[in-house]
């Protein structure tokens, strides 16, 4: 019985061996020799287009209308208003009631909180997590959104595994050996090409496609280059076009091992936990790097948390007090393909990685803005100000000057002293419309 199993058993290894060969062929011909290389074949674009008319079908099926977008009015019409422009200009009871109403609709729909979840889709691109009635809706449609999980989970997220292992791996390997050579321009040039091709093999495990824009105007050593935050996988959608000194925490585990690695090819600048609190030590490493006109340009991300890919809120002043150039740059992201927001309070980082893994795609497109410096009489925070709208700007998001922090903590009391300053230049400004001249 025994020898009928052994030409089973060999058949067996002799398919895996096969599919093996086959599989790491395909992966080493159409993805890695592309990404050291830096370039392409169109298969990303072409699927990409392929998925535009896949969600033009289901948007049909569903025949989704577009909301009337809302206009916003000041806090002095609305309280005109409310007082049928009859009342004394002084203080009213009835302005308590506005007061309480838009504190009822900061509760509901607040300005800051709707900037930390998912952002809203006109259409449903497939997935349930963007959609969790689907099956209420069409047998067609379900039957569609089932050979799409087939392709996601059985082909896309094992292809998809496979590269970000191959990446992380060449990564820690490759940089590790370039740490060996003695400083210089060969391990200057090693360690970018290393960095570059890491990057891109684990942009390509996102299936990500990226367009870059005014490449002119890339960072450039001894500059500081500044972004919007909606993702982690920020870095390497902009690694992947340029090499960065990254600036961040010291961490344990495998984030520790990479971070060990890169250190040793590159200056990136890692901070202990200690040392984090301490502005001017951070100041002054970040000073001390820019100095350098041989080293990367710097990579900061300075709302400090990741926002939904709708608006950009409060950058933190530190990076815009060094008095180096700064290069702005601005992301947006395409959410029919994959949400890549990361909302770090529902979701772990691998629950996140899971999700983007087994994403459509991630289509985003990145703009590098003219570099701009500080201004005669301006400082950090106008300066931060400044960058922070040309971003905005430039992406399409909405400008806010909310703290990010505020989805972790309580409101300020400056944030509450603005809104109390407003509508007393309501009440002065009345009074003095009235008085005599």
């Amino acid at each position: 019985m025994e020898s009928y199993l052994f030409p089973f058993d060999s058949l067996i290894c002799m398919l895996l061996g096969i599919s093996f060969t086959v599989w790491f062929t395909l992966l080493l011909v159409f993805i890695i020799v592309p990404a050291i290389f830096g370039v392409s074949f169109g298969i990303r674009r072409l699927y990409m287009k392929s998925l535009i008319k896949l969600f033009e079908v289901s948007e049909l099926m569903l025949k989704i209308t577009s909301e009337e977008l809302w206009r916003p009015v000041s806090l002095e019409q609305e309280i005109h208003e409310m007082r049928r422009g009859g009342a004394e200009p002084e203080f009213d009871m009835s302005d308590i009631f506005y007061f309480c109403r838009r504190g009822v609709e900061s509760i509901v729909d607040d300005e800051v909180t709707k900037r930390f979840t998912a952002e809203e889709l006109e259409s449903w691109n497939l997935l349930t997590r963007s959609n969790y009635n689907f099956h209420h809706i069409s047998t067609r449609l379900t039957a569609l959104w089932g050979v799409g999980v087939l392709i996601r989970y059985g082909f896309l997220l094992p292809l998809r595994v496979t590269l970000a292992f191959t990446g992380v791996g060449l990564l820690v390997v490759l940089t590790s050996v370039v740490g060996l050579f003695p400083n210089g321009r060969m391990k200057n040039y090693l360690s970018d090409k290393v960095h570059l091709m890491c990057y891109r093999i684990c942009v390509r495990s996102l299936t990500a496609i990226i367009t870059y824009h005014d490449s002119e105007n890339k960072p450039k050593n001894g500059g500081i280059c500044v972004a919007n935050h909606t993702s982690p996988i920020d870095v390497i959608i902009l690694a992947s076009d340029g090499c960065y000194a990254m600036v961040g925490q010291v961490h344990g585990g495998l984030m520790g091992v990479i971070q060990r690695a890169m250190v040793k090819a590159c200056p990136h600048i890692w901070f202990e936990r200690s040392e984090v609190k301490d502005r001017h030590l951070v100041a002054k490493r970040l000073s001390d790097h820019v100095a350098d006109t041989s080293k990367l340009p710097i990579l900061i991300f300075p709302e400090g948390t990741c926002i939904n890919n709708t608006s950009v809120m409060m950058f933190k002043k530190g990076s815009f007090e060094i008095g180096s150039t700064v290069y702005p740059v601005a992301i947006k992201y395409d959410p029919r393909f994959g949400e890549a927001f990361w909302n770090s309070s529902k979701f772990g980082m691998v629950n996140y990685l899971l999700h983007m893994m087994s994403s459509w795609a991630i289509v985003c497109s990145v703009w590098y803005l003219p570099p701009m410096s500080r201004m005669e009489g301006e400082d950090a925070v106008q300066f931060a100000n400044r960058v922070k709208a040309a971003i905005a700007r430039k992406g399409g998001l909405a400008d806010l000057l909310w703290d990010g922090g505020l989805k972790r903590g309580k409101v300020k009391e400056v944030f509450k002293e603005e809104q109390q300053k407003l509508y007393s230049k309501v009440l002065v400004g009345s009074s003095e419309d009235r008085s005599p001249s």
